[in-house]
């Protein structure tokens, strides 16, 4: 379980008959063998994601807070929040393009987030299905998304609007779904990688927007220094913008664990005006994708030796955002350290 400022909770439950924490649920995002729209089910919103085949257990994300939430349904979009913390989730369903309802659903969140009034957007993550293959219109499913949300930015931040760290990762069905955290008060700061070129200035190679997301983001509560929860977005091997030794799955996680190594390090925080700094071993909740279900072996063994053995690690076997990735890795490194 990874503890936050304000009592906020994530704890992963692997058994629908897991004991209850006692605490008021935020959001539950399950990571099922099928995908279920957003609904508010006993209080609190929760989404049904594709990622697992329909014979794996059920895992849940389940994340809690210590205060009473209130919950309810915007534009299809479920939500929760405490007064300090905003959960939501939405999904696109699946169809043969993605430009405009991903457009109209990041407008939706922008509408709920504004209305009431959580600004500081720390965290999102996308389920994707079908990352990889072209669209109605030829394009590429990833890239479609991308210009979608790029457009949805444009029109609520205007072109050079700044994005927390992300994940957008392949799911095995069920369209786009998607769910972020937000906060009322207290600082975000997001943060790039010296080693890569920020992902909103990738060139034209990738699609005719780029990605909109930060390598990591620092979420300070009011009375925190130094970075706070630290959220480290999907991460993969790629150096400047180019993807780095293409079919080799050992070589992909070390330079996929030094890039994560690099984002959370001292030098780099302190670039960033923070004075903090953490390790690989400072992530308590890390997230797993590998493409190839061969490769998982050799991506235990390096994420066993990377983190933390009171980490809490899930593994899926799903599509990553470009073809030649085989493992991406996210992480949250919550305050105060371990």
């Amino acid at each position: 379980m990874a503890t936050y400022p304000h009592g906020l909770r994530c704890r992963l439950v692997r058994s629908p008959e897991a004991t209850p924490s006692g605490r008021h649920v935020l959001g539950r995002v399950a990571f099922l063998g099928h995908h279920s729209a957003p609904a508010v089910r006993a209080g609190a919103p929760e989404i049904g994601i594709h990622l697992v085949g329909a014979e794996v257990e059920r895992v849940t994300e389940v994340w809690e807070t210590d205060s009473p939430v209130v919950s309810g349904m915007y534009q299809d979009l479920a939500y929760a929040h405490d007064g300090e913390y905003l959960f939501c989730a939405g999904q696109v369903p699946e169809g043969g393009s993605y430009r405009e309802p991903v457009r109209n659903a990041y407008r939706a969140a922008f509408d709920l987030i504004g209305k009431l009034d959580y600004p500081h957007v720390m965290r999102i993550w996308h389920f994707i299905g079908d990352i990889n293959r072209a669209n109605a219109d030829g394009m590429e499913i990833y890239r479609d998304f991308c210009l979608g949300r790029a457009e949805a930015v444009d029109h609520h931040l205007g072109r050079a609007g700044d994005m927390p760290a992300a994940t957008g990762i392949g799911a095995l069905g069920g369209g786009i779904s998607w769910y972020l955290l937000a906060s009322r008060s207290g600082r975000v700061r997001n943060l790039e990688n010296p080693l890569q070129v920020p992902a909103p200035s990738y060139p034209h190679l990738y699609g005719p927007r780029p990605p909109k997301f930060a390598r990591a983001t620092s979420f300070s509560p009011p009375g925190i220094d130094g970075a706070g929860d630290l959220f480290v977005a999907g991460t993969a091997s790629i150096l400047g913008h180019e993807t780095v030794h293409a079919g080799d799955i050992a070589k992909q996680c070390d330079v996929t664990l030094g890039n994560m190594a690099m984002v959370m390090s001292r030098e780099n925080l302190l670039a960033h005006g923070i004075d903090d700094g953490r390790t690989l071993k400072d992530l308590r909740f890390v997230k797993v994708y590998v493409r190839r279900a061969e490769d998982l072996p050799v991506v235990r063994a390096a994420c066993a030796a990377a983190f933390s053995d009171t980490a809490e690690i899930v593994y899926f076997t799903v599509d990553i955002c470009r073809s030649d990735l085989l493992v991406e890795i996210e992480g949250i490194a919550p305050y105060p350290r371990s």
